[in-house]
């Protein structure tokens, strides 16, 4: 299947429920990478009296036991963790947070063509509200999921099994796109039947790529 086809299918009744990644997906992931990687590791190394690149190596070990798991994104998890309050370092850097180009236009299209249009994120709900906050995207959704709520983070099959009881998509009329390959699998795995790559997830980092899957850089290219 190509992004013509997709774009075909957006067209008319083909798709009616779009499934959209948030960090990385609607927003730059530079926000995240920035997060985890730089500030996080510098507070870690003040508050331990250690280098900032020890703190660096010890903190993406920590990270990488979690992958995959609640506790990747439960903010409250790593606050208790680390003895730093996650949110409140999140909330001083809010004003990195970016919406990609052409999200906004490609939001505005969907919901003129009356499309059910959630957010399906790993992200805490409390990282949620904040950028929900921050760039007023939530009036073109008509929701959003989080992988708190349905128990289970989306490379998990359970999340789509919870995620299809609660927004009540049929796999073979439901289109998700996602930065994440090993999401997208899980999904295409589960039966959605139009998946997507968000191949530039950090603005500031080379593009991925993908072979399994059809691509796009911008969200211009399904419009």
């Amino acid at each position: 299947m190509s992004i013509f086809d997709i774009k075909e299918a957006l067209k008319g009744d083909e798709i009616n429920h779009v499934l959209l990644d948030m960090d990385g997906t609607l927003l730059d992931k530079y926000f995240d990478d920035y997060f985890w990687e730089h500030l996080v590791p510098e507070k870690y190394a003040d508050r331990h009296g250690i280098t900032f690149g020890r703190a660096k190596e010890e903190l993406l070990k920590r990270y990488k036991s979690h992958e995959e798991t609640l506790n990747w994104t439960d903010i409250d998890f790593w606050s208790m963790e680390l003895g730093i309050d996650i949110l409140a370092l999140k909330e001083q850097i809010r004003h990195l947070i970016e919406v990609h180009p052409h999200v906004e236009d490609f939001l505005k299209m969907m919901r003129s063509r009356k499309k059910m249009v959630y957010i399906a994120t790993n992200a805490h709900y409390k990282v949620l509200d904040m950028k929900l906050k921050k760039t007023d995207l939530g009036k073109y959704l008509t929701g959003s999921i989080t992988s708190d709520a349905m128990g289970s983070p989306k490379e998990k099959i359970e999340f789509w099994q919870q995620a299809e009881r609660w927004l009540g998509f049929r796999r073979e009329h439901a289109l998700f796109v996602d930065d994440t390959l090993s999401v997208l699998r899980t999904a295409k795995g589960y039966g959605i039947k139009y998946v997507v790559y968000k191949a530039l997830g950090n603005s500031k980092m080379t593009p991925g790529t993908s072979v399994e899957f059809p691509a796009i850089l911008d969200f211009n290219e399904l419009m």
